[in-house]
């Protein structure tokens, strides 16, 4: 029997789930940040804890900053501005949410921000509405306020590739989770824009002896390299000989295996292995749980569906969920 476990505020424009310490925050069109959490560990309910105005606008994306950190998230709201929010305690009082850093960019919009977690650092991508890619370096795992710019770039295979000021409408970012100290960084994305370079999702790795980032696959068909990139998820990988990373676009999600062993030009093997049909409407969100096995979707039907692949390799809908009133 489905149960209903928090009550969100009307005019509820976007959600993100902390795993680790079992919260939620949610942003509002009204530009409230407000956070739910659950009075009794073994209660499945959720209550609001703390609401804070954040923008005068609306919030259009939360994401929480990796736990080790804190905790803290990150907005981006309807005007494009990108602020850190953490949880803190001041002069001995009550836990309180304060700004912790804004990101200013007077030319252009940020989309997307997502984290990344390795053995010496924290990184954070943001995408921004021209087509470029900021990846920014913490400099001080106590301060989140300090951060390093550490690289700027387009999404772009070929480096040299010309084209007029793009306009890009949404974007999306997923980091390959770190598994061993000698795993490169690594994220993929794409661009839902009007420039048909940037959109088709790339894979990014960190260069450390060149301290640069390169591409290094790009999941897309010579047919469909222009097609407009709606989300990225990249699987968490517990032993797999490939990684998995599913990519939603107008012609519908697409799952790809990409190799592990680069060839002699750097670049890793890619293969399409599935695409997933039996819905209407495009998909905007897609997400894989915590083992990389299943893969969740929602989009324009309103529907939140599961998919699974069997022994054989085929791709199936396990379940699917109809919107409550």
């Amino acid at each position: 029997m489905e149960k209903s476990v928090a009550t969100l505020d009307k005019g509820t424009t976007c959600t993100s789930w902390n795993y680790c310490g079992q919260r939620l925050a949610t942003g509002s069109v009204n530009g409230i940040l407000s956070i739910f959490d659950s009075p009794d560990p073994a209660s499945s309910s959720f209550t609001t804890t703390s609401k804070i105005r954040v923008h005068e606008g609306g919030i259009v994306k939360i994401v929480w900053v990796s736990p080790e950190y804190g905790d803290a998230v990150a907005c981006i709201c309807g005007d494009g501005s990108l602020s850190l929010w953490e949880e803190i305690v001041e002069d001995g009082q009550l836990l309180q949410w304060k700004l912790c850093k804004s990101f200013q960019s007077k030319e252009s919009k940020a989309l997307d921000v997502q984290f990344g977690v390795f053995p010496t650092s924290l990184k954070m991508v943001v995408a921004y509405s021209d087509g470029h890619v900021k990846v920014y370096e913490l400099l001080d795992p106590l301060e989140l306020k300090n951060w390093q710019l550490q690289a700027e770039f387009q999404n772009v295979i070929d480096s040299v590739s010309t084209f007029g000021k793009a306009s890009c409408f949404s974007a999306s970012i997923s980091w390959n989770l770190q598994r061993n100290e000698s795993q490169k960084p690594s994220f993929v994305m794409g661009f839902n824009s009007d420039t048909p370079q940037l959109n088709s999702s790339k894979v990014w790795e960190f260069d450390q002896a060149h301290h640069r980032w390169l591409p290094v696959a790009e999941l897309a068909l010579p047919v469909d390299k222009s097609d407009q990139v709606f989300a990225v998820a990249w699987a968490p990988n517990i032993g797999r000989a490939h990684e998995l990373i599913a990519v939603a676009t107008r012609k519908g999600i697409t799952i790809w295996h990409v190799g592990l062993n680069p060839d002699l030009d750097g670049m890793l093997s890619v293969e399409k292995v599935a695409l997933l049909s039996g819905y209407e409407g495009e998909v905007w969100q897609i997400e894989w749980d915590m083992s990389g096995m299943t893969l969740a979707t929602s989009g324009t039907d309103g529907m939140v569906r599961l998919w699974q692949s069997n022994l054989n390799g085929v791709w199936h809908e396990q379940a699917a969920f109809e919107p409550t009133s």
